[in-house]
């Protein structure tokens, strides 16, 4: 903890809110989080000791109301509100459990469903996001029964005041801080059971990782209310004493060179994001929409994670910046999961991201065979970088439960003090997924400290230390014997046409009562379908990935912009989709018709 300036009080701090009240004490008038109007001017600024204020009167009017030791939903538009809640419901003992703001009923129904699985009527948010609330879903019976109560308009008086805070029971290690829903595919969520010794043991792992000097800035798009954003964005910068500039996720999206721009106003070091974030600032590069950003040569820590990382977008972000002072190594690939509080491994800020080529055929049969860039279809694999501290990853066959040698591909285990404690209320799948033993695993591996592992459902494999992502168990699609990952045929379907968004496709297999189809659906906005049209678009797709991967999609569907499934961080919801295709609800734009015979080509 050299970095942090805790060291010398480290036998105090057990939580992040013992980190924020010696925040207040050590550094009080020290910028904390700053939030930027649109994207880019400082609209409000917190010191150290005004979130300490602010968190202990929120923490005083929970405890008040006898929440301490209970849930509450966390409903929060992007800004600073966010932030005093989160660290005044650790402060009081309140498992908050972060929800977006709803913009349509599906969004409504989640947010009473999370509601209801936290054992919870309890939603803390704004004055303003209330009065949207009632003026758009008012009529809904979701919200019936619902408590809003708007921590913005929180006042001290003579019942409720810091002093009841004071009195109240510290919160201790092995206590819920955090109920992180997944953001899932179909069905109920998940709450994820994120403990404060979870959420102080991952964030040193990732200051170990990423080290976050004195002199750092961190600037963050990602909402707040995802792992990613929350951990990278709000309790890193905590944790390591140094400034976090915040901005909406609109505006990263409305003009991804915002984000650029802010990280060379405001001379930022560590930021995080999907690898679609990475290719959309790659592409308005290409476009001559980047000619604001400035020097970025600080940026010291550029994490990518949350979806297959991709080696062409690394290459291409690259070569864009690097003429404004971007170095290679800065791309720091990671992968993590929320049932592992977030990262689980990660590529140093010190070297370049390591990339693996491999023969395909091989990889298909779950074999990994180097090969030289150059020979006749290689494909790129990323690395994810490699654990540092506690945390260990095995790869595991997901049937036998045997661990697998390196080069052989299998399903993620990861174990170490960043495990959550499990599913809220869901104590058969806890016990499935986060205490799995490897069998007849002595010796290697089973120096765990308690031997079980947390099940990723995630496929990857070992080379030289380092792990390599491959795909989702789940979503494997297999043909004739083969597996075929999903993400690699929809890969290849953006590239079918120029000006397709990133994350446009999806593919998935169905069973239609007879066989296995295979279905690759495409969404695409106004100028791609003038241009091509929907049936022109189809075509496309349908040859390039017969050409690319030897398969014949039986479907090729096209539907509109901003209608595919996706996860609050933006990843496609294959399931979903698939869910939708099966119920007749994807809104197509060409009528769907078989336009192959379907299967491998030989």
């Amino acid at each position: 903890m050299t970095q942090t300036g805790l060291d010398p009080y480290v036998d105090e701090v057990r939580t992040l809110a013992d980190v924020l009240r010696l925040r207040s004490e050590k550094q009080p008038d020290e910028t904390a989080y700053v939030f930027l109007r649109n994207g880019e001017e400082p609209q409000e600024r917190m010191t150290y000791r005004e979130l300490h204020v602010a968190a202990r009167l929120r923490s005083a009017a929970l405890t008040t109301i006898g929440l301490s030791g209970r849930s509450a939903v966390l409903l929060y538009p992007s800004g600073l509100e966010f932030v005093r809640t989160l660290l005044g419901c650790m402060y009081g003992r309140v498992a908050g459990a972060p929800v977006q703001v709803p913009r349509h009923r599906d969004g409504v129904l989640r947010l009473r469903r999370i509601a209801d699985d936290a054992g919870t009527s309890i939603v803390l948010t704004t004055t303003e996001t209330i009065r949207d609330l009632e003026d758009r879903f008012g009529h809904l019976p979701e919200l019936a029964g619902l408590r809003l109560l708007a921590t913005d308009e929180l006042k001290p008086t003579t019942d409720m005041d810091d002093a009841a805070a004071e009195d109240a029971p510290r919160p201790r290690p092995e206590d819920i801080a955090l109920l992180q829903y997944t953001s899932g595919s179909t069905g109920d969520p998940n709450g994820v059971m994120v403990g404060h010794a979870n959420f102080l043991a991952n964030v040193v792992e990732t200051d170990e990782l990423w080290p976050c000097e004195p002199d750092g800035t961190v600037v963050n798009w990602l909402p707040l209310f995802h792992d990613m954003g929350m951990l990278l964005g709000v309790v890193l910068p905590l944790w390591a004493g140094i400034p976090s500039y915040l901005m909406a996720p609109d505006a990263f999206i409305r003009r991804p060179a915002r984000w650029l721009e802010a990280m060379a106003r405001f001379k930022g070091t560590h930021t995080a994001g999907p690898s679609f974030a990475y290719e959309l600032c790659a592409r308005a590069a290409e476009e001559g929409r980047t000619a604001g950003v400035g020097d970025l040569s600080r940026w010291r820590v550029a994490a990518n994670g949350a979806e297959p990382v991709r080696w062409r977008t690394i290459k291409s972000f690259t070569a864009a910046f690097e003429s404004h002072g971007f170095a290679p190594e800065a791309m720091c690939p990671g992968y993590g999961l929320a049932e592992n509080t977030l990262k689980a491994t990660g590529t140093s800020q010190h070297v370049a991201p390591d990339v693996l080529w491999v023969t395909p055929d091989a990889l298909s049969e779950g074999l990994v065979e180097p090969v030289g860039e150059s020979a006749e279809g290689a494909v790129p694999v990323v690395s994810s970088g490699a654990t540092v501290s506690g945390t260990q990853v095995r790869i595991v066959n997901s049937d036998t439960r045997r661990a697998c040698p390196d080069g052989r591909v299998g399903e993620i285990w990861v174990n170490g003090p960043c495990v959550a404690g499990g599913y809220w209320g869901r104590p058969e799948l806890s016990e499935a997924t986060f205490r799995a033993r490897v069998e007849e695993g002595h010796g290697h591996g089973d120096s765990a400290s308690d031997g079980t592992y947390l099940r990723t459902g995630d496929l990857g494999f070992l080379h030289d230390g380092e792990l390599y992502v491959t795909g989702r168990l789940k979503d494997v699609i297999i043909r004739k014997g083969r597996n075929y990952y999903p993400q690699d045929i929809e890969l290849s379907a953006e590239r079918a046409v120029p000006g397709l968004h990133p994350n446009c496709a999806a593919t998935f297999s169905c069973d239609d009562g007879e066989r296995e189809r295979l279905v690759v659906v495409v969404e695409a906005d106004g100028r791609v379908l003038r241009s091509l049209g929907a049936e022109g678009l189809r075509e496309r797709v349908y040859g390039a990935v017969r050409e690319g991967h030897r398969l014949t999609p039986d479907d090729v569907l096209v539907v509109p912009r901003g209608t595919l499934p996706k996860t609050s961080s933006g990843k496609v919801q294959r399931r979903a989709c698939k869910q939708r295709f099966e119920s007749g609800e994807l809104a197509t734009l060409a009528v769907p018709a078989s336009v192959g015979t379907g299967g491998q080509v030989s």
